[in-house]
C-alpha cells in the first residue's frame, strides 16, 4: 500500500509543472491509534509521507499539536484574557478545567527515512530540524510515534460535551503545517481557523467494542464493526476481543475527524445523486423527529447545491452529533443534535456547504476567513431560503446585513485582510468573515447580475477545487465572467473598512427632461441603479456604472436595467441622471438601490416621491 501511495504523489507531482505558476505540498498520512476510554488517553503511530513540490529546498518541518492548547497556561487561555468578549466556552472551560481534564499531545519519537529527527514541542507547534534537507521534487518518509490526553470539551473537540458525547475527536493528531508560497503557516491555537496539506489518510482506531464511530472517510471493514455499518447480505466477523478495529481510508483531504459513543443511533441514506450519507446521534424524545426528518432536507439540499455551487466530489459524508455548535470536516462534520427541526436543518445546511468553501477549496481561512465563513454563510441561506418556502429569496440575507451594519456602527470593523487569530474582539471577528463576507458575494450580484453570480460560483468551484484559492483567484473568475474590472471591488471591501452611502438629492425637470441628482455621502464607490416609477405604474429602471468597472451588468434576476446611464466617475462626489423626454415629476415615485443589495449605511435618502 505504501508503494502504491508514492507512486501516486509521486504522479501527482509530475502533473504540477503544466501549472508552472502554482504549485501545493502533498502527503500521504498513515496512523494507527490505541484508545483508552478508562484513562481518555491514546497512543499512536504515524507514517507521513512528505512530498516537497515547492522551489525550494525545505530543512525545518512543523507540526501542529492542538491539543495543548486546552491547558491553564496555554497560548488560548493567555489570548482569551486580553480579548474583551471572550468566547464563554473557553472562559468557562479553561476557567474550571482540573489537571486531569486537561488536553496534551505529545510527539515521543520521530525518525525521517530512518534517521533520528531533532525536535522541539513549542505549545501547541512542533518545530523540527530534518537532519537531511528536502529538495525540490523529492519526497521523505516521516515516522512517529505520539501519545495524547482528550481534554474535557472546551472547544469543538473533546469529552463529554454538553449533550453526552463521550468523544469529539478533532485535531486530534500530530498535523503537519502547511508550506506555500508564503512559506510556512505555523500559528499557534488560539481559536479559530486552520489550513492544511492534501494528502491521502489512512487511519486504524483501536478503542472498546462497545463504541460506534463516525468518521471522516470510507470504513474498511463494515462487517468487523457492525453497528450499523455492515452490508446486511453477508455475515457479520465474530470477535471476542474487547477492542474494535475501526479502519478508513479518506483520499484527498486535509483533515481527519472522529467521534464515538457507545450509545449513538446511526442511520444511512443515499441521496439522489449516490451519496451515501450517514447520520449519528444520541436519540431522545426531544430529537428523535427531527433527526429522521432530517436526511429529506439533506437530499434536497444536496440537489440544490450540486446543481448551483458544484458537485460534491466524495462518495460519503457524516453528519455526526458531537462538538459544541457546528464545525466542518472532510466528509464530515461535528454539531450538536438536541435541535428542532428547522434548527437542526439550519445548522446541516451551513456545515455541508463548508465541504465546498472548506474542505474542498482548501482555502487558508487563517488568512482568509471570509472566504470560508462568508461564502458558507451566503451559500447556506440560499439554501435554507429554498428548504423552508415563504422567504424571498431576494432578502435571504437580511441577516447577514444587520450585522455588517451593527459592526460599522460599533465603531469595533476591522479590514477583512486581518488574520482570523488577529481579530480584537469576537464581535468583529464574527460580524466580519460571517456577515461582511456573506454581503460580498449578495453584493456582488449587485454589481455583475445574479446569473453571472451564479455561473461565477459554479467556476470557481470546478477551476479551483483542492487547490487553496486566494481572493485574486476568485476575483479573476468573477471578471471572466462577468467581462467586467472587479479589482476596486475587493480592494475596498475587503481591503478596507471604507463605507457605502448614496442618497438622492434633488430631482427636477428641463423642457421635459428629467434630471435627479445624485451624491455619495460614503467613501467607497458603487454603480447605482434608479428605478422611476409613474403614477400609472410604469417603471424605468436605470443603471449607472462606475467607470472603474469598465463595463456594466446587463442581466440581472432583479433588476435588469432598461437604460444604461453613462458612467459615474468614481472621483465625483456628484452626478446628475438626465433622462430625455416629457416627464412630470408629480406622482414620481424614485428608488436608488431598490432591490437593496448594496451595503448602504444610511437608507433614509434613497427614496424621492413627489406628491
Amino acid at each position: 500500500m505504501r508503494t502504491l501511495i508514492l507512486f501516486f504523489l509521486v504522479g501527482f507531482s509530475l502533473s504540477l509543472p503544466a501549472q508552472e505558476s502554482y504549485w501545493q505540498q502533498r502527503i500521504s498520512c498513515e496512523m494507527e491509534v490505541d484508545f483508552d476510554h478508562i484513562h481518555h488517553q491514546y497512543s499512536g503511530t504515524q507514517r507521513l509521507i512528505y512530498l516537497n513540490n515547492s522551489p525550494d529546498t525545505l530543512t525545518q518541518l512543523f507540526y501542529h499539536l492542538y491539543p495543548n492548547a486546552f491547558q491553564k497556561g496555554s497560548e488560548m487561555d493567555a489570548w482569551r484574557l486580553r480579548l474583551p468578549d471572550p468566547d464563554p466556552r473557553i472562559t468557562s472551560g479553561l476557567t474550571e478545567i482540573k489537571p486531569e481534564e486537561e488536553g496534551h499531545l505529545h510527539v515521543r519519537s520521530l525518525r525521517m527515512n530512518g534517521e533520528p529527527v531533532s525536535y522541539v514541542e513549542n505549545r501547541t507547534i512542533l518545530e523540527v530540524q530534518l537532519p537531511t534537507p528536502i529538495p525540490p521534487g523529492r519526497s521523505a518518509i516521516l515516522d512517529m510515534t505520539f501519545d495524547g490526553q482528550v481534554p474535557k470539551q472546551v472547544r469543538r473537540s473533546g469529552r463529554f460535551n454538553a449533550e453526552g458525547v463521550d468523544y469529539s475527536m478533532a485535531q486530534w493528531y500530530p498535523k503537519v503545517c502547511n508550506y506555500d508560497v508564503k512559506g510556512w503557516h505555523t500559528n499557534a491555537y488560539v481559536q479559530r481557523e486552520f489550513y492544511g496539506v492534501w494528502g491521502d489518510y489512512d487511519v486504524t482506531i483501536h478503542i472498546d467494542s462497545s463504541f460506534i464511530l463516525g468518521a471522516t472517510g470510507y470504513l474498511q471493514n463494515p462487517q468487523e464493526v457492525g453497528c450499523g455499518y455492515e452490508d446486511p447480505a453477508k455475515p457479520l466477523i465474530p470477535t471476542d476481543q474487547p477492542k474494535k478495529r475501526w479502519h478508513f481510508i479518506a483520499p484527498n483531504v486535509h483533515d481527519f475527524v472522529w467521534a464515538a459513543d457507545p450509545d449513538y443511533t446511526h442511520t444511512r441514506r443515499v441521496m439522489k445523486d449516490g451519496t451515501e450519507f450517514h447520520f449519528l446521534y444520541l436519540q431522545t424524545p426531544d430529537n428523535r423527529e427531527a433527526w429522521e426528518a432530517l436526511p429529506i432536507y439533506v437530499d434536497s439540499a444536496l440537489t440544490f447545491i450540486n446543481a448551483t455551487y458544484g458537485q460534491y466530489p466524495f462518495r460519503q459524508y457524516s453528519i455526526i452529533q458531537g462538538g459544541d455548535g457546528g464545525m466542518e470536516y472532510p466528509m464530515a462534520t461535528l454539531i450538536t443534535g438536541n435541535r428542532g427541526l428547522r434548527s437542526l436543518v439550519g445548522v446541516m445546511a451551513h456545515e455541508l456547504m463548508h465541504n465546498w468553501y472548506q474542505m474542498v477549496m482548501g482555502t487558508n481561512e487563517s488568512l482568509y476567513a471570509w472566504m470560508d465563513e462568508g461564502f458558507t454563510s451566503y451559500s447556506s441561506s440560499e439554501v435554507k431560503a429554498r428548504l423552508f418556502p415563504g422567504t424571498e429569496l431576494l432578502f435571504a440575507h437580511v441577516g447577514s446585513y444587520q450585522g455588517y451594519f451593527g459592526l460599522v456602527r460599533s465603531g469595533l470593523e476591522e479590514p477583512l485582510t486581518t488574520h482570523a487569530d488577529h481579530y480584537q474582539s469576537n464581535f468583529s471577528y464574527g460580524n466580519s468573515v460571517y456577515s461582511k463576507g456573506a454581503v460580498f458575494l449578495h453584493q456582488l450580484s449587485y454589481i455583475i447580475g445574479k446569473e453571472a453570480l451564479d455561473k461565477t460560483m459554479f467556476q470557481y468551484f470546478r477551476d479551483w477545487q483542492f487547490r487553496h484559492p486566494t481572493p485574486d483567484d476568485f476575483i479573476r473568475v468573477a471578471e471572466k465572467v462577468s467581462g467586467q474590472e472587479l479589482d476596486w471591488y475587493q480592494e475596498y471591501w475587503i481591503n478596507t473598512t471604507q463605507t457605502i452611502d448614496y442618497g438622492i438629492d434633488s430631482v427636477w425637470t428641463d423642457q421635459g427632461d428629467l434630471h435627479i441628482l445624485l451624491r455619495q455621502y460614503g467613501t467607497m464607490p458603487m454603480p447605482i441603479d434608479i428605478a422611476i416609477k409613474t403614477p400609472g405604474g410604469e417603471v424605468t429602471r436605470v443603471t449607472i456604472p462606475l467607470d472603474v468597472q469598465r463595463g456594466e451588468k446587463k442581466v440581472d434576476r432583479y433588476f435588469t436595467p432598461d437604460l444604461v446611464a453613462p458612467d459615474w466617475p468614481w472621483t465625483f462626489e456628484t452626478y446628475t441622471l438626465r433622462l430625455p423626454g416629457s416627464w412630470n415629476t408629480e406622482g414620481l415615485e424614485i428608488s436608488l438601490d431598490p432591490t437593496q443589495r448594496i451595503a448602504d449605511t444610511d437608507r433614509s435618502n434613497n427614496t424621492y416621491s413627489i406628491p
